[in-house]
């Protein structure tokens, strides 16, 4: 039987289909309203880019209002570096000095890392409460004192780094880490993941401290019908 033509263009689209694919790789910008894409296998934007928008503002809901800020003109520096925390000049939005991102989770961050660090500086300096501090100047303090940002949790190092700061011209009134965390469960060949990002600002004069987290669970499987099958109408992720 003789094969018709329109059926040869079906197979033809069907093999280009199935094998183009795999040696050329195609993109298109996404439009403002189109969703995030979830990752397949890790965390991505559509797990990221909420934790931070949700994190950033209950951090910035449970602040106090502006602070004082600390001069360190005029002060005379001792020959160690630390420096007593001052009077204060005036009020005003507070500086903040974003110290990093840790990282305690079962995936790599990979480039979502300093992107994750910018989202976060860039949504604290668009209030009126928070200035940020410019990260490179942050990276030659902690260069200039030694010292690591777990470390900067003692008043002493708290001074020293502040008092480098302060010879940059850039007082500091809070310390901002961010943390990383998630917990997986594992049933089968399905899994869930739930992802934590902590924001904790941290009081440079006082030691004081506020925290706040947002989460987001994630569940991975082998096929699309991974999802009804583990959390579908029946309370299927009992067990």
């Amino acid at each position: 039987m003789r094969v018709s033509r329109f059926a040869r263009l079906i197979a033809w689209l069907a093999w280009t289909t199935t094998f183009a694919g795999c040696a050329h790789q195609y993109g298109h910008i996404l439009a403002k309203n189109d969703k995030d894409l979830v990752g397949s296998h890790s965390a991505g934007a559509a797990t990221w880019n909420p934790l931070v928008d949700e994190a950033v503002a209950k951090l910035l809901g449970s602040c106090p209002p502006a602070v004082q800020e600390v001069a360190f003109e005029g002060v005379e520096y001792p020959i160690d570096g630390a420096v007593p925390i001052g009077s204060a000049l005036a009020t005003g939005p507070a500086n903040v000095c974003f110290v990093g991102i840790e990282n305690k989770s079962a995936e790599e961050l990979g480039d979502f890392k300093d992107q994750l660090y910018e989202r976060i500086d860039a949504k604290l300096n668009s209030t009126e409460t928070f200035r940020g501090i410019s990260r490179r100047m942050v990276d030659a303090a902690l260069l200039e004192t030694r010292l690591r940002p777990d470390s900067l949790f003692l008043p002493n190092n708290r001074s020293l780094f502040a008092a480098a700061l302060g010879r940059q011209g850039t007082p500091v009134d809070y310390l901002l880490y961010a943390t990383v965390t998630s917990g997986t469960t594992d049933r089968n060949k399905s899994s869930q993941r739930d992802y934590l990002l902590t924001l904790e600002l941290v009081n440079l004069h006082t030691g004081q401290a506020v925290k706040q987290s947002a989460e987001i669970r994630k569940g991975y499987s082998k096929t699309r019908a991974g999802k009804w099958w583990n959390y579908g109408w029946f309370d299927q992720a009992d067990g």
